[in-house]
């Protein structure tokens, strides 16, 4: 239910790991080339002249992200069982950060394919992960606090 503030939570978080799905994570210029490189969620793009892309699965960083904000939706619907809510999130620790890991990665590998003394710049999409864990901590600790909530009243009974 929308109605606690855990939800709202992970209704931002769902909301954020989308948004990396559609923004661009790095950007590379070459000055002297004019050679350009982005990185999205799904692949290396090279807007002007062709450019070899380096390999690799780029579309990794989308399944993490698109499969993180599935579970932060699926979470939501969970407020009846808040141990279940509380593994969902735990489970989403692991793929925001390995979303993270993945993007870092590839812009690695975005940085070696042009010239090495430039450096690249991480864009907004780049930073929604971390946002998206900041997020995911307070909903894991709101829905804690509402099971020591429910934990009490049950002894009082």
């Amino acid at each position: 239910m929308i109605q606690r503030i855990q939800s709202v939570f992970l209704l931002l978080l769902a909301l954020a790991m989308l948004s990396v799905l559609a923004l661009p994570l790095w950007h590379k210029v070459d000055g002297l080339t004019g050679q350009e490189l982005t990185l999205t969620a799904f692949g290396f793009t090279t807007p002007g002249k062709p450019l070899a892309v380096p390999p690799g699965p780029v579309w990794v960083i989308g399944l993490l992200a698109g499969a993180s904000a599935a579970v932060a939706a699926f979470e939501i619907f969970q407020f009846r069982n808040r141990g279940r809510q509380l593994l969902l999130g735990s489970i989403n620790l692991l793929l925001i950060t390995a979303t993270l890991g993945a993007s870092f990665y590839f812009s690695n590998l975005g940085e070696q394919a042009l010239n090495i003394k430039l450096e690249g710049k991480f864009l907004a999409g780049f930073y929604l992960p971390t946002l998206a864990l900041l997020l995911n901590l307070l909903a894991n600790r709101f829905i804690r606090r509402d099971e020591q909530l429910v934990r009490s009243m049950d002894r009082l009974r």
